[in-house]
């Protein structure tokens, strides 16, 4: 399976909307989609972009088959973060390693952006999911579960990363 990681323009619009959808479905909450293309592109290449997004795209035929869509996050206990609000590759091209070359991506950006902390959530009967982070050696919190990588934990894992 050949595919190529960019940062993801207005073109890739339709591809991610149908990540959202297939995600939702897979989340048991399809319903609950309520973003539209329109509010995609408003929101990710307007005027004031509020969120920036990683493609996978299928090397033959240009497809969006994945992505890492993320914004700038603050806390008054940890200052600026990142939150990764979804990393998804689309069901039939999983287990080719597509998902942890988005997380890399991100987590170079978090390092060039200096950020304290990166977040993200996961559901908790997401098992696939749970031990995809696990590898990357992340810190879990109880509830809804938060995902969480401190400055040193990514370093070490871009480090590992290297080899």
């Amino acid at each position: 399976m050949s595919f190529i990681i960019r940062h993801g323009d207005e073109k890739d619009i339709p591809g991610i909307m149908k990540l959202v959808r297939e995600l939702a479905l897979f989340e048991r909450a399809p319903e609950a989609v309520i973003n539209t293309e329109k509010m995609l592109l408003a929101d990710g290449f307007g005027k004031h972009s509020l969120y920036r997004v990683f493609i996978a795209e299928a090397a033959d035929t240009n497809e969006v088959i994945g992505m890492a869509l993320y914004y700038i996050a603050y806390s008054t206990w940890k200052g600026k973060m990142l939150f990764l609000d979804d990393l998804v590759v689309t069901e039939s091209h999983r287990q080719f390693g597509i998902g942890r070359k988005l997380i890399n991506e991100f987590l170079k950006v978090a390092k060039e952006e200096h950020v304290n902390e990166i977040r993200w959530q996961v559901l908790n009967w997401n098992t696939p999911a749970i031990e995809f982070y696990k590898s990357l050696n992340v810190t879990f919190e109880p509830d809804w579960i938060t995902v969480k990588m401190n400055k040193d934990q990514i370093s070490a894992y871009l480090e590992n990363q290297k080899s």
